[in-house]
């Protein structure tokens, strides 16, 4: 069992891996519980290796599992080098990271660079310390305006809504100085300018590197770096394109962020493998360079996917762009179309205007907006695109990164009770934003609970609840069935590591303009149909398709892998 003292063994020494590598995010409370308190936990993932291996992954991205009280779902973070107890130990861990690289699967842990909790030792010492003290350093601590200081420093905007700056009381008990935070008033932003906070983070990446972590995922890696005195009266962190200019917002991808990133790239580079990265950053597609540079993190997020119609131009225009600026810096592009903070794409391709993060209403509003209806979701097409769509792009070179639940066909949980919701964007955007526990709600296992408890994720019930339709979707019943989503996701899977060549395809002529063509590197085809009517395959073997192929033409809203004969 490794110890914090020696690096743990990895299961394979290739420096490459993550290029092409599968990786399946864990969101751990709603992955598997294994004491029946509700939560997952750590041993749940354990007991699920087997589960995860047969599954075909390269690799887990585990969301955060440190100590939290769950402000924002564990991006709270209380003590970056520790678990939280309920979800487990630092024991558990070492038991969990041995028992998937035991499966030859890697570790990516998440990193929350940007805040920590308001529990968090620091931010206690902050508030118990005068103003213009080191401990108040380490955070972005400024007076107020107004005659007493009773106004925010600026009337700029927190993402979960309402003030960015949040006003303390001294240790005198006096009104104070004010904090600024960039999301919850509980997730106080740290000062990147302060070398005391570069210092722990590099410990940090160290402690879960020596424990057996694999790699980083960077949460808000586009956010640290901040110009408090830019001259902006107000500022709606969300829709002021006109300053997304060249490193020129005073809050997001600021060009001196990537001095952090060359630093933590030494420290990953100490290891054998380099450990890894991938940052978070919403930001425009040229800027997302920097982030993947080979002497920063390595490899940077790609949503373009994700927030797509379902259609066949905009698809190739995002593939082809991708994979030349993947190809100009170096490092390889990732594809996703579902994680903790989007509704599940199986139910955004089943909404009449289902697209981008959220999924549109036959009215073009807000499907969870406006109740989340399951019964204005056409959940066979639905299913049928969203199979499509992943077929497609597990062909594509680069990472392609999975949310637990997808290789179910799971839908989002769209009604849920007000009084069971968690997410700090429904209680401080209510009637703006319904919050992302849709998609966070706890994995069916089997199909039938036995009273008062889950689908199998606990024996005492989960911490969202499970909507009865879940049983549709457990994996128990499909892991028995040949025709199963979770059948499909394995042969896809399985088919992907063994048909993987260089990073490179080619486009092929297509007869239709709703149809996308190519060729990867060792003469397999892929054909997307994003229309509704049939077209022609190619002649040869078809590997593996999302819908039943007849007479060798691929159905509407389906894609095929196809070994062409020479």
């Amino acid at each position: 069992m490794p110890t914090p003292a020696e690096p743990a063994a990895t299961t394979t020494h290739d420096a490459d891996w993550w290029r092409q590598a599968a990786v399946y995010q864990i969101y751990p409370r709603s992955f598997s519980d294994s004491n029946g308190d509700g939560l997952g936990d750590l041993k749940g993932i354990t007991a699920r290796v087997p589960y995860l291996k047969e599954l075909g992954i390269d690799a887990v991205w585990l969301s955060p599992f440190y100590p939290s009280a769950l402000a924002d779902g564990g991006y709270d973070v209380d003590d970056y080098r520790n678990v939280d107890p309920r979800l487990g130990t630092l024991e558990d861990f070492d038991e969990m990271a041995a028992a998937l690289h035991a499966a030859g699967i890697k570790v990516i842990v998440d990193i929350v660079p940007n805040h920590t909790s308001d529990r968090h030792v620091w931010f206690q010492e902050a508030l118990a310390a005068p103003k213009g003290s080191a401990a108040r350093g380490r955070y972005i601590f400024r007076d107020g305006r107004g005659e007493n200081g009773e106004l925010p420093p600026n009337e700029w905007t927190s993402i979960f809504g309402g003030g960015a700056w949040e006003r303390v009381t001294e240790p005198d008990g006096t009104p104070g100085q004010w904090y600024f935070h960039l999301f919850a008033k509980e997730q106080p932003d740290l000062d990147w300018d302060n070398p005391e906070v570069h210092e722990d983070f590099l410990t940090t990446l160290r402690f879960w590197s020596d424990r057996g972590a694999d790699g980083f995922r960077v949460d808000v890696a586009h956010g640290l770096k901040k110009d408090l005195n830019a001259e902006v009266a107000s500022l709606d962190l969300l829709h002021r394109a006109d300053l997304f200019r060249e490193g020129e917002h005073p809050l997001w991808d600021r060009d001196e962020v990537h001095s952090i990133y060359a630093e933590w790239r030494k420290v990953f580079n100490e290891y054998n493998p380099p450990r890894t990265a991938v940052a978070e950053a919403w930001v425009h597609a040229d800027r997302r360079a920097a982030y993947a540079s080979p002497e920063g993190l390595g490899q940077a997020f790609n949503f373009d996917l994700l927030e797509a119609d379902f259609d066949a131009e905009q698809f190739r225009e995002i593939i082809a762009k991708n994979l030349a600026e993947a190809a100009a810096t170096g490092t390889s592009s990732t594809w996703v179309f579902s994680n903790h903070d989007v509704v599940r794409h199986a139910t955004r391709y089943g909404l009449p205007k289902g697209s981008g993060r959220g999924g549109k209403g036959a009215d073009g509003k807000d499907w969870l907006l406006e109740g989340g209806d399951p019964a204005q979701i056409d959940v066979a097409r639905g299913l049928r695109r969203a199979k499509a769509a992943t077929l497609l792009m597990l062909a594509l070179p680069g990472s392609a990164y999975l949310y637990q639940g997808e290789e179910l066909g799971l839908q989002e949980a769209g009604q849920i009770p007000d009084a069971d919701r968690q997410d700090p964007t429904f209680f401080r955007n209510k009637g703006v934003e319904v919050g992302r526990d849709g998609c966070r709600v706890p994995l069916p296992w089997e199909a039938t609970p036995t009273e008062g408890s889950s689908f199998g994720f606990g024996a005492n019930g989960s911490h969202l609840p499970q909507p009865a339709w879940f049983a549709d979707y457990a994996a128990g019943a499909q892991a028995a069935d040949a025709g199963s989503t979770l059948a499909f996701y394995r042969r896809a899977l399985a088919l992907r590591h063994e048909l993987q060549g260089a990073e490179s395809l080619g486009w092929q002529d297509a007869s239709d303009d709703d149809v996308l063509h190519f060729v990867r590197p060792g003469g397999w085809h892929v054909v997307a149909n994003f229309g509704t009517a049939p077209v022609e395959l190619p002649a040869g073997e078809t590997l593996l398709a999302s819908a039943e192929v007849e007479g060798g033409k691929l159905p509407g809203e389906a894609t095929a892998w196809v070994s062409v004969s020479a």
